[in-house]
C-alpha cells in the first residue's frame, strides 16, 4: 500500500512545476516540492521499518489537505484529493502493521 503513496510524492513534486496547479516561485510550489519529497521518503520507509513511519504518512496527507484552505494553494482539487488518499493509505498501512512491529 505504501507505493501509492509513493506515487503521489512523486505526483506533488511533478505537480509543483505543472502550470495551474501551482502558482511559480510561490509558497504553494513550495509546499508541493517539500511535502512531495517528505512524502516519498517515508512511503519508501513504511515499507520496510515500523508503524510509525505509516503515521507520519497520515499527518502528511492531513497537512496536504489542510494547505488546500491555506489560500497558498493554486488547485484546491489537486490538494484535496491527494490529502484524502494519502491519509486514507496511510491510516490503512499503520491499522494493518501488528502491533509487534
Amino acid at each position: 500500500m505504501a507505493w501509492i503513496n509513493f506515487v503521489l510524492g512523486v505526483w506533488l513534486i511533478i505537480a509543483s512545476f505543472i502550470s495551474g496547479i501551482t502558482a511559480s516561485h510561490s509558497a504553494s510550489m513550495w509546499n508541493h516540492i517539500i511535502v512531495g519529497i517528505l512524502l516519498v521518503i517515508f512511503a519508501y520507509l513504511a515499507t520496510k521499518a515500523k508503524k510509525s513511519m505509516c503515521w507520519i504518512n497520515v499527518i502528511a496527507g492531513l497537512w496536504i489537505f489542510i494547505s488546500a484552505f491555506t489560500g497558498a494553494a493554486t488547485s484546491q482539487a489537486n490538494y484535496l484529493i491527494v490529502g484524502i488518499i494519502v491519509a486514507i493509505v496511510g491510516l490503512w498501512a499503520a491499522l494493518s502493521k501488528p502491533a509487534t512491529e
